[in-house]
């Protein structure tokens, strides 16, 4: 069996990819005169301006129920609203909703049998 051939025999890499110098690194300004020079030419920031934290919308539900399968329905806006305004005023999640809901129609329909 023969040796492999060496592709780079006889190449003088150093020829053909020089070696560059390192740049010499300019000094950083420090983060005042940034600051200074940016207001003096109304640059905008990019920082957030500070406001107060607005009030969220709906009241985030994180309940630990042990419910951990999900189901997936379609709806219209007036069901979403309803299912909503009574988990907001029973004060449960929407899963015990809908659940107690589920509940209520099977006695109705038992009883109308």
């Amino acid at each position: 069996m023969s040796e492999r051939a060496n592709p780079l025999e006889g190449l003088n890499l150093a020829d053909e990819f020089p070696v560059k110098a390192p740049r010499e690194r300019k000094p950083r300004l420090p983060p005042e005169a940034i600051e200074k020079l940016s207001q003096d030419n109304d640059f905008p920031s990019r920082q957030p301006a500070l406001a107060t934290p607005a009030e969220p919308a709906r009241k985030q539900r994180r309940y630990t129920t042990g419910r951990n399968v999900q189901i997936p329905v379609k709806g219209t806006a007036e069901t979403k609203a309803l299912l909503e305004a009574l988990a907001d005023e029973l004060q449960e999640p929407y899963g015990e909703v809908i659940a107690r809901a589920l509940a209520a129609l099977r006695r109705e329909l038992d009883g109308t049998r």
